[in-house]
């Protein structure tokens, strides 16, 4: 009779601590068209796979009447389970739970999940739904977000650190999501900012709702902060579950390869791909999805920077990260953002061993005084020095134009490069045809009769020289000028080859990034 009433008392708090608020709060939050923490974790991991850690935790303060309130779990629930057969750790905030807020007790909950992710070297994840600072704690609640970003530091790079976005995250508490690899943002549920519109209006005097100051297509198109939206809580889950599958379980590890028959691997679409006229724009997606395997491309930052496009795939079953240039948007050229965008998804791929693929249609560097006083110089050396860096296998194809220093910039072999390719349509050379007569020819041009026939002229032998791939493959800066529709079968076959490269770097703290 004992045994049976100790065990109706654990059922009871257990059942007490999977309400959470209680019922009233999470129909309100169902109303709002968000899932509870308990839910979002359910169609996270794997069905029965789920292992709380800390249900019975309540948090210790008696301030302000907080001891007459007490939920168990304290407004975030812990664990770890596995996401199709893969061990990851997992934290969900609970707004039915104080909306959320972070307490000294709810910060030591998601401390001890993610010590725990990197003792056994697996990706953490955090799903974010909180109001920010418990107030009625004081400095120990701020204290808990202070060890969380530490450990946010302590993990990087040392195993994939992922943050959803699913309702407020403001404060300090937007800090942690800032030092993960990924986040995510629900769109018109989510908002991440330092300080709200209140005080944005008291201190500015500008009046922006939270959605205009920090909804998800705030933060997916102007800042760069979010690398992905979604539509509801449910394809924000199955997001991550896809982006997860692209990645090792931590930096000892290699991304998981899927079984893939090789066929002949010719691509025959790709030779019409890239416009004859040298100034007619190509979506470089199309490229793209015409090298990879078919319908395996998982864009990051979409809608931010879109002169540039990263993302990973696969290529004969290997996951791959792509860093690319889009000829759609401002003819490709690099910028202040898009600089950013390449360099931290190229830090994150030779972090955790995935191979970088790059390909290049650069036309240079944006002028203007806007970029130049807003650091093209630092930013766009960002890129430089993260594909430097990189120690993972790295593959160029140019696939038109490659000039000025941003040829160097993009995965030249001067930078480290293990195999560049050119398609036989590529130009390689430090300025356009025009714009390189007109500064080299310009006594015999402005001499001639007919100047501007004369510019014809000397602009056509300028393009004979240096318009095309192989003046550098002379030099053996390209290894190889291959045909387009041959890239797919050249890529797998370069891949395989440098699936166990080795670099041996200086023994260092850590370099010096430009920042």
């Amino acid at each position: 009779m004992e045994e049976q009433n100790k065990e109706n008392i654990l059922h009871s708090k257990i059942e007490q601590a999977k309400l959470g608020g209680g019922k009233a709060r999470i129909e309100k939050q169902h109303a709002k068209g968000k899932l509870t923490a308990r839910e979002r974790i359910h169609f996270l991991v794997d069905e029965g796979s789920f292992e709380e850690l800390g249900i019975l935790v309540t948090h210790r303060t008696s301030d302000f009447g907080m001891d007459k309130q007490k939920f168990y779990g304290d407004g975030v629930v812990t664990g770890y389970g596995t996401i199709n057969g893969r061990q990851v750790c997992v934290f969900a905030q609970d707004f039915t739970v104080f909306g959320g807020a972070l307490s000294e007790t709810h910060a030591e909950k998601i401390c001890k999940i993610m010590d725990m992710a990197m003792k056994i070297g697996v990706p953490v994840i955090g799903l974010n739904d909180s109001g920010g600072a418990r107030i009625q704690e004081g400095v120990r609640s701020l204290g808990g977000y202070a060890d969380i970003f530490h450990r946010n530091v302590m993990s990087s790079g040392v195993i994939p650190q992922i943050s959803a976005i699913m309702g407020p995250c403001a404060g300090g508490a937007v800090y942690s999501p800032a030092m993960t690899d990924f986040t995510f943002m629900v769109e018109n549920s989510s908002y991440m900012f330092v300080t709200g519109p209140n005080v944005v209006k008291t201190v500015t005097n500008e009046e922006v709702t939270s959605e205009e100051l920090g909804g998800a297509k705030t933060h997916a198109t102007k800042s760069g902060v979010t690398h992905v939206t979604a539509a509801n809580d449910i394809e924000c889950i199955n997001q991550i579950k896809q982006m997860i599958s692209y990645m090792p379980q931590n930096c000892e590890d290699k991304p998981a390869k899927l079984p893939f028959t090789l066929g002949d691997e010719i691509r025959e679409e790709l030779e019409t791909m890239v416009p004859s006229n040298a100034n007619q724009p190509y979506d470089m997606r199309n490229v793209i999805n015409g090298i990879i395997d078919k319908d395996s491309f998982f864009e990051i930052h979409k809608d931010y920077a879109d002169n540039i496009v990263v993302g990973f795939a696969r290529l004969a079953g290997r996951s791959i990260g792509i860093v690319a240039n889009q000829p759609m948007s401002l003819a490709g050229v690099l910028d202040v953002d898009s600089s950013k965008k390449a360099a931290r998804f190229t830090r994150f791929c030779d972090c955790f061993n995935i191979p970088l693929l790059v390909l290049v249609d650069v036309p240079g560097f944006l002028p203007g005084t806007d970029q130049e006083w807003n650091g093209i110089i630092t930013n766009g050396a960002k890129l430089l020095y993260a594909l430097s860096e990189a120690t993972v296998p790295k593959v160029t194809v140019i696939t038109r134009k490659a000039y000025g220093g941003a040829y160097d910039v993009m995965n030249s072999k001067h930078i480290g490069a293990d195999m560049n390719y050119a398609w036989p349509g590529a130009e390689i050379a430090v300025m356009g045809a025009k714009g390189a007569s007109e500064i080299i020819f310009r006594k015999e041009i402005h001499a001639a009769e007919d100047p501007a026939a004369k510019l014809a002229e000397k602009e056509q032998e300028y393009a004979d020289t240096f318009a095309n791939p192989y003046s550098a493959a002379q030099r053996g800066f390209i290894d190889e000028v291959i045909l387009p529709k041959d890239t797919r079968k050249k890529l797998i076959k370069a891949m395989a080859m440098l699936e166990d490269k080795v670099v041996n770097v200086p023994k260092r703290k850590h370099g010096n990034i430009p920042l």
